[in-house]
């Protein structure tokens, strides 16, 4: 009898780039492979490129501030909690792997209530609100930073960190060089500005190009509508909104990079041993949690972090001079990080949870 395996995640890209990441290790050790996420969530969108079985159900968000839907999400949830029990029961999985966002904690619930092991992944510092609904019910709880796991119930945590796609690891620089159209006489410098709260790195490294270029070739990966038109044409410059296809190039003729501090990216630039400059989105703008990420992969060696209050042209410029000098010790750092292959880590939980079930 062929093993089941559903996979829960949902409401960012956060949430179900990880889940994607395990799906050909699970094929390969001869998994079923079953989806739960929203109706209409970007999971969805996301997964339709897999042919797996997807399943929607009803979901409501949990809020720490007032609004209107807050007196009718409770519904949508236990909706979606029932919807979650009849999915399970009707696949009869070994295991359920969640990778968080709201519409997973239903399914993690419902996975308790009909005893199947529920193994869940924190990505961040601290859990967000979703996983602190999830962890009571989780048999295992996967974490990306050694602080977490003291934060964690000692017999659930286990350290992993986040299970990164495998196309990212095989990509081609001169495959990159002929995409970009850029030459290969300097370093080449990538920033990923992401598309949420992205503004305040792209100004700055704009402000910084004159000091920049002098240096760097550049490749900005910028954000939906935020191009600079008055930038085209920049020798030794290029932008993009989005870079999907040929993102693994790019990263394979990136010598150094500026990026925001979110789990997943910072994890992909680990497992590519990047040296990487990190600005954080500021508190103001979010929990907090890309400052906590940050600073961890600075106490570790593999980052060099710069707050967004103190970027300036010369902030900035100096260090990505730095970074550059010194490149081969954050190499050297990452290179014996314990959590750089999360998919065998992960996948090896997983087989050891469906057998017990």
């Amino acid at each position: 009898m062929r093993k089941k395996i559903v996979l829960t995640g949902g409401g960012t890209a956060g949430h179900v780039t990880p889940n994607i990441a395990l799906i050909p290790a699970l094929k390969e050790l001869g998994y079923d492979i079953y989806y739960i996420g929203s109706y209409d969530g970007i999971e969805k969108k996301l997964i339709a490129d897999y042919d797996i079985p997807y399943t929607g159900i009803a979901t409501g968000k949990l809020r720490r501030y007032f609004d209107v839907k807050n007196f009718t999400d409770p519904f949508r949830v236990i909706k979606g909690f029932r919807e979650a029990k009849h999915t399970l029961r009707k696949i009869n999985p070994d295991v359920v792997f969640s990778k968080g966002g709201f519409v997973s904690v239903p399914v993690v619930r419902a996975a308790r209530v009909l005893k199947i092991p529920v193994i869940c992944h924190e990505s961040d510092m601290t859990p967000g609100l979703a996983n602190k609904l999830s962890i009571p019910s989780a048999t295992k709880v996967c974490c990306n930073f050694p602080e977490t796991v003291s934060d964690l119930p000692a017999d659930k945590a286990v350290l992993t960190g986040t299970p990164i796609r495998a196309e990212l690891l095989s990509g081609d620089r001169e495959k990159a060089l002929a995409f970009t159209g850029l030459p290969d006489d300097k370093p080449h410098l990538m920033i990923i500005g992401g598309s949420l709260g992205a503004q305040a790195v792209n100004e700055a490294v704009r402000a910084a190009l004159p000091e920049l270029l002098p240096h760097f070739r550049i490749m900005h990966l910028c954000g939906k509508g935020k191009m600079d038109a008055s930038l085209e044409g920049t020798e030794g410059y290029v932008q993009y909104e989005y870079i999907k296809e040929e993102l693994p190039d790019l990263f394979a003729l990136a010598d150094v990079v500026i990026s925001r501090a979110g789990a997943n990216a910072i994890c992909e630039l680990l497992a590519l041993k990047k040296p990487n400059l990190l600005i954080p989105l500021s508190k103001n703008a979010s929990r907090g949690d890309q400052i906590l990420n940050a600073r961890s992969f600075e106490k570790q060696g593999f980052s060099v972090v710069l707050e967004e209050e103190e970027v300036t042209t010369e902030t900035l410029t100096a260090a990505v001079l730095k970074l550059y000098d010194e490149r081969a010790k954050y190499v050297s750092a990452m290179a014996e990080s314990k959590t750089a292959d999360a998919i065998e880590i992960i996948t090896g939980l997983i087989e050891s949870l469906a057998k017990k079930s």
